[in-house]
């Protein structure tokens, strides 16, 4: 839990909500004393693991020829 003054919050308001869209919780201070909490309505979204799928071929792990090897260099 993360604690800002009411100045900070005015300032960074649209960082301290992606924050909170992350799942972090703000408290809002005013002179010290917390007022106030942001916290995300719904919980944080759910992330999927990447989104592609691909095959790794048998020989990814081969030697390059040596024409593509030279041309590397």
């Amino acid at each position: 839990m993360t604690e800002v003054n009411v100045q900070e919050a005015k300032t960074r308001l649209s960082d301290l909500l992606a924050r909170v869209e992350r799942g972090e919780e703000i408290v809002i201070a005013r002179a010290g004393v917390p007022v106030a909490r942001l916290v995300a309505i719904g919980g944080a979204p759910a992330r999927a693991f990447g989104g592609e799928q691909f095959l790794v071929p048998d020989d990814f792990d081969a030697a390059l020829p040596e024409n593509e090897v030279t041309a590397w260099e």
